[in-house]
């Protein structure tokens, strides 16, 4: 082709573009304030909303429904149920504090069988002094779907 130019073609772009008038924006006459569905919420999301509503719904039929089950397997513990458990253990308190009274007056506890002895007859004490204190207040309910712990 042969031709040949002098013309610095990065320069006389750079010249055209800073002489050249901005241009002016299109003037589209479109007013979203007006359109049908301006500050509705779209369909998609009014479904998603009423899906985890439901979801909601049914997560708090559930558990009324689980509170309703756990209320019917509780009752109030009558006052004479309440008073034979109380002299029961009233009972088994003394026959235990007499056993413990037999090994308090040795100085020395020489074997471990002595020892392990004494140290049940403390931790039953105390724990039959706790089931008393406990079965004392005045409303006791029973759960009848909690594990026993006594047999």
């Amino acid at each position: 082709m042969g031709l040949v130019s002098d013309k610095n073609f990065i320069v006389s772009n750079a010249v055209e573009n800073i002489l050249a008038a901005p241009k002016l924006p299109e003037n589209k006459d479109k007013d979203y304030l007006k359109k049908k569905n301006y500050g509705k919420v779209p369909k998609y999301l009014q479904n998603i909303k009423n899906e985890i509503e439901d979801e909601y719904q049914l997560v708090r039929e559930m558990q009324i429904e689980e509170e309703a089950e756990m209320d019917r397997a509780k009752f109030l513990m009558e006052d004479s149920e309440k008073g034979e458990l109380i002299t029961a253990l009233k009972k088994k308190w003394e026959v235990v504090h007499r056993e413990y009274q037999t090994m308090t007056h040795k100085s020395k506890l020489d074997t471990i069988g002595m020892k392990d002895k004494f140290e049940n007859c403390e931790r039953e004490l105390k724990q039959l002094e706790m089931d008393i204190s406990k079965l004392s207040k005045n409303y006791i309910f029973v759960d009848t779907t909690a594990p026993s712990t006594y047999f």
